[in-house]
């Protein structure tokens, strides 16, 4: 039942993360659509996400926030749509690894970047990414040792990882590397990272067109 998986989030938000592992996973689930500073601010939301932030997923009472977390939450929460290794599997490691690799260094340092705050060369051992080219290295490393990030198969790092390559290379904070290209060609044309983009990018158009 769809009311069973609620999903609030802004299609112009990292929702649109959530919003493919969603269509990955293949369960009915409810969107709430929030505005930033409004509703996402309200004490109603704020009572379940204090950060007053999208993406967050209700899933039959239990509140997860966090793409990250949300996505290794429904890989576990639904084991049939094969999103995980399971409990025990070697390619349990990778998988933790890299998808909190990219919720970690790559999300700090890839943001610091789009800011413009330059770590001193100094300071690099005070800060857990240590430096932009470190991080990017690694992450051409995570992305060139199979096809996918936990080996030869899909998962939910993989909707996690790369959305961060895929956003990376689209605004221009990860250089376009061959390795990255090679690995967003391999997954942004999933069935259902189709759908998610075609939901949200609709959304857009529906708010762009109400405002005017």
């Amino acid at each position: 039942m769809a009311e069973d998986l609620i999903f609030y989030t802004n299609p112009m938000s990292r929702g649109r993360i959530v919003r493919w592992m969603l269509e990955e996973v293949g369960q009915p689930y409810r969107t709430e659509l929030l505005e930033f500073g409004t509703t996402m601010k309200s004490p109603g939301y704020l009572a379940f996400n204090p950060m007053g932030k999208v993406p967050t997923v209700i899933h039959k009472g239990t509140v997860v926030t966090e793409a990250a977390a949300i996505c290794a939450y429904l890989a576990d929460a639904f084991p049939e749509a094969g999103l995980a290794p399971p409990p025990g599997d070697r390619r349990r490691g990778p998988y933790y690894r890299w998808m909190f690799f990219a919720a970690g260094p790559v999300e700090a340092a890839v943001s610091n970047k789009a800011l413009g705050f330059e770590i001193p060369d100094e300071r690099r051992g005070m800060v857990g990414y240590g430096g932009m080219e470190d991080v990017v290295n690694a992450l051409e490393y995570a992305v060139t040792q199979s096809d996918y990030i936990a080996g030869e198969r899909f998962s939910a790092a993989d909707v996690y990882v790369g959305s961060q390559i895929g956003w990376g290379m689209m605004f221009g904070t990860l250089g376009k590397r061959p390795a990255f290209e090679a690995y967003w060609q391999r997954i942004a044309s999933r069935p259902a990272a189709i759908r998610a983009r075609e939901i949200d990018d609709a959304l857009v158009a529906e708010r762009k067109q109400s405002a005017g």
